[in-house]
């Protein structure tokens, strides 16, 4: 929202605010002055092109077209005037949605890495890029991202438009038109996007001048977790408008240029990844490596912009447990994460996409390179992966082929290298490709290639080990794997260091910076920044650091009120044990767990230890927007415990969890994998400044911040919730300190207590692990399809009447009839939980149900019977 400030202004409207349909329809009136009339309607046409009002439709461009009427103008109208007045609108009314259909833009929301935002921006760049480039546009314009079935839309005025991506039912007035080709539409036109017809998962389109959305944090890409971005920071809906823009029209891609770039969609993907930054010997064995490149990996039903799970082996891994990270060998310190990279949330692995967090505790043994990402958009549940190992030279190789190819606008491409095209990554095995790019004074890692360089502190004392993270991230580690705020506090005085030589201009190429708990993340442009200059520059800066004993950081306190055990975070636990796990050991109560593992007698010692504790944000962005990841500052207030695994697919916003050693308070709703104690206040505010967001900075918590909790009613949590965001009561935040030199002290005053303390945590550390195998409830469940489902196929091959089949693979969220009830066509039989998405199955007539061949929580594949009817 924006209004001009050199006339009168008079609304009641501010960022955020919710505007009822059944309310007022003035939202402001603007008024000008002038020596006469010609002069005030100079300055009103002016500020009506200045004035911006999005995530609603107003009469805005109305106004503006007024202005050149030449009655009005002369003064000469009068309410009848505008009878026959017809303002244009170059815009797209959206008659039905598809199932989510969303505005991106690429390469996104770059910048906020550090902070928990992710990119967002298009799962596949190449079809958004393609198809901007067929209609004339920048290849980053805004453009729409269609899932599995599309939308119907309305064309109020004539315009170019293009559809790229995965084979869609695509019509204009009901007359086939071809994919990956310009068309033009005329004013009053229908343009129908149906199902995804083949292979591939997404379909992207383009209008010529792009649509016309506004810019949150620098881009126009859709957040839906976050809610903002795109249209209302939300897919699409029946009734939204969409207006085009007015970007300056490029030269377009020849037809004949983008079909020799479009791929070949598949049902199974070579993905081309470089190994690293967690493989073997130090948390895979070399088996698992083996076997983790040896896999056809099946798409989960459970996929979707946050990341795509995979079903397969699991694992032997190389560690018993994560330590103090967690009891399972997947579990580490948080760090940063690479977009691409495959992230093994426990024994299950997830390829992490646009919309995924930006901080986790999970190791990943690759990271898909960046000229492969695409490919991430287009899999589907069932589909199948192989991962193929790269090196960096391949990498960059295929991402400056892939980058020269889109820009190329003459008729005939070259082939992109190996005559193989654009589907199939360029790939040999993977040697260890440093030792020609880092300096030859490192120590380098010949059995694993995810080591790109492993040196010393400047004391000779700290061990820093430089890991390959993708072919755009190196991820810096300080230290042993273990909890020491000493080693967080050198990731600070490095990611200073580099950021003041950023800021000076010394190092052109590097994209943003983002600390974890003993390690730093730098993100960079390969093509700007080649991986051995980075190198020696990230080399020089860490033997340039001093003594790290005298650093002294700015501390606020601040205090957080915390709904103890909320009914949010209960119902959360409840969705789990029904979609997920129903016998996993956390569940039914994760406070009991958290109890049990630390060996503490009763659950008021965990409640009296959380109120207790000062917790020191050590990194912002876990998960997402934010959201602080903390630990104790007091070594006895530490409570430990193991993570969800599998994860969870539901947190609600602002819900507190402990995992590891780490208290972490969720920025939004999302996946999460935390134990459960409460909920607490927003970690971010999307439209308001208030006392506690600055303009330009919507998160609450700042790097070194220690966290208090106090007590408060679930009910009261709710009622201050909305208070706090309006910016209508204020948190109790202290300013101070903190000085390395004398925690160090505290922590050598106190080391017997710590120490007894540690000792007796342990030992029911490793009770717990005894009582899970004893028990045998460490596997956990994969996912896969319901033994059930083979009964149904016998069933509904011997049946006579109408066969109700699931359209996606997924898991039954809901059944909404029974046995013997009477139908109407068109009526919700069941809900499918499919890719984060709710997917109605529809009676095809009217009908008696005669059988139901599934239950709620069952997982079920595309195509396969669920109800009889007839």
């Amino acid at each position: 929202m924006h209004f001009p400030k050199d006339l009168r202004v008079d609304t009641w409207i501010e960022r955020g605010t919710e505007v009822s349909a059944h309310y007022d329809p003035m939202l402001a009136k603007l008024i000008a002055h002038g020596s006469d009339r010609t002069q005030a309607l100079t300055k009103l046409a002016q500020a009506l092109e200045e004035t911006r009002i999005a995530g609603l439709e107003s009469n805005l461009g109305y106004l503006r077209a007024v202005m050149d009427f030449a009655p009005f103008a002369q003064g000469r109208h009068t309410t009848r005037s505008l009878a026959s007045f017809s303002a244009p609108s170059h815009a797209i009314d959206v008659q039905s949605s598809g199932v989510q259909t969303s505005v991106q833009d690429w390469p996104g929301r770059i910048g906020y890495w550090d902070v928990g935002v992710p990119p967002s921006g298009p799962m596949d760049s190449l079809a958004l890029r393609l198809v901007n480039r067929l209609v004339g546009n920048r290849e980053g314009a805004a453009a729409l991202e269609i899932t599995v079935a599309g939308p119907t839309l309305r064309l109020r005025s004539a315009m170019t438009l293009a559809v790229t991506g995965a084979p869609i039912e695509l019509t204009l007035d009901g007359q086939a038109l071809p994919m990956g080709a310009m068309f033009q539409a005329q004013a009053g036109q229908t343009l129908r996007l149906g199902k995804v017809t083949g292979a591939g998962c997404r379909a992207y389109l383009a209008v010529a001048g792009g649509f016309d959305v506004p810019l949150y944090l620098g881009s126009q890409s859709t957040f839906t977790l976050g809610q903002f971005g795109g249209h209302g920071g939300r897919v699409l809906r029946a009734g939204d408008v969409l207006h085009v823009g007015k970007e300056a029209p490029l030269p377009a891609m020849p037809p004949e240029a983008a079909r020799a770039l479009l791929p070949d969609y598949t049902r199974h993907w070579d993905i081309g990844v470089l190994v690293g930054p967690h493989a073997a010997p130090d948390f895979f064995t070399p088996d698992d490596m083996e076997m983790f490149f040896a896999t056809d990996w099946q798409v989960h039903y459970n996929s979707s912009r946050t990341g795509v799970r995979l079903i397969g082996p699991k694992p032997s891994w190389a560690r018993r447990d994560g330590g103090e990270a967690g009891l399972h060998p997947s579990n580490i310190h948080d760090n940063a994460y690479a977009i691409g990279a495959i992230d093994f949330t426990g024994d299950m692995p997830v390829i992490l996409g646009p919309d995924g967090p930006s901080l986790g505790g999970f190791v990943c043994p690759a990271t898909v390179v960046q000229a492969e990402q695409w490919k991430l958009g287009q899999l589907a549940p069932g589909n199948t992966v192989r991962f193929v190992p790269m090196t960096h030279t391949q990498a960059i190789a295929q991402l400056r082929a892939q980058q020269q190819a889109l820009s190329h606008i003459c008729p005939h491409p070259d082939p992109l290298p190996g005559g193989e095209g654009i589907n199939s990554p360029q790939v040999e095995s993977c040697p260890v490709d440093a030792r020609e790019e880092i300096s030859s004074n490192a120590t380098l890692s010949v059995a694993d290639c995810a080591v790109l360089m492993s040196t010393t502190g400047k004391n000779g004392t700290e061990k820093v080990v430089y890991r390959r993270a993708g072919d755009a991230y190196v991820l810096i580690e300080f230290g042993e794997l273990k909890l020491d705020l000493t080693l967080r506090f050198l990731v600070h005085a490095l990611m200073t260091r580099l950021q003041t030589q950023r800021e000076a201009g010394a190092l052109p190429g590097i994209i943003d910076l983002t600390p974890g708990i003993r390690s730093l993340q730098v993100h960079y442009d390969p093509l700007q920044l080649p991986l051995a200059q980075l190198m020696a520059h990230l080399r020089q800066a860490q033997e340039g650091l001093s003594s790290h004993t005298d650093i002294e950081v700015p501390s606020r306190t601040v205090w957080l009120p915390l709904s103890w055990d909320d009914p949010a975070t209960r119902l959360a636990i409840d969705k789990y044990m029904q979609s997920v796990n129903p016998s996993a050991p956390w569940c039914p109560s994760n406070i009991e767990f958290i109890r049990r593992i630390n060996g503490l007698p009763d659950m008021q010692a965990v409640f009296d230890m959380v109120f207790k504790a000062r917790y020191m944000v050590l990194g912002l962005g876990d998960v997402y927007l934010g959201a602080p990841v903390a630990t104790p500052l007091d070594p006895r207030h530490r409570l430990v415990t193991t993570k969800y695994n599998p994860a969870r697919t539901w947190t609600p916003e602002n819900a507190v969890g402990i995992g590891g050693a780490y208290l972490c308070v969720y920025g939004m709703e999302g996946p999460g994998g935390y134990q459960f104690v409460g909920r607490t206040v927003q970690m971010w505010n999307r439209w308001r400044e208030t006392r506690e967001f600055a303009q330009g900075k919507p998160w609450l918590l700042q790097f070194f911040d220690q966290i208090r909790f106090y007590p408060m009613g679930a009910q009261e949590l709710l009622d201050y919730r909305q208070d706090f965001i309006a910016g209508r009561v204020s948190l109790r935040i202290e300013e101070g300190t903190f000085r390395l030199s004398d925690y160090q002290r505290y922590l050598a005053d106190n080391a017997d207590s710590i120490g007894q303390f540690k000792q007796g945590q342990q030992a029911a550390f490793e009770a717990e692990r005894e009582r899970w195998r004893a028990a045998g409830v460490s596997e956990a469940p994969d996912g896969g399809v319901d033994e059930r489902s083979a009964a149904g196929v016998a069933a509904a091959l011997a049946f006579d009447g109408e066969v109700v089949a699931s359209q996606v693979s997924g898991g039954i969220w809901s059944v909404h009839t029974h046995v013997g009830a009477q139908v109407k066509a068109g009526q919700t039989l069941l809900v499918i939980e499919s890719m984060k998405m709710e997917i109605a199955v529809l009676a095809p007539c009217d009908g008696r149900i005669e059988q139901l061949l599934c239950t709620e929580g069952q997982a079920v594949t595309a195509g396969q019977a669920l109800v009889l009817m007839r």
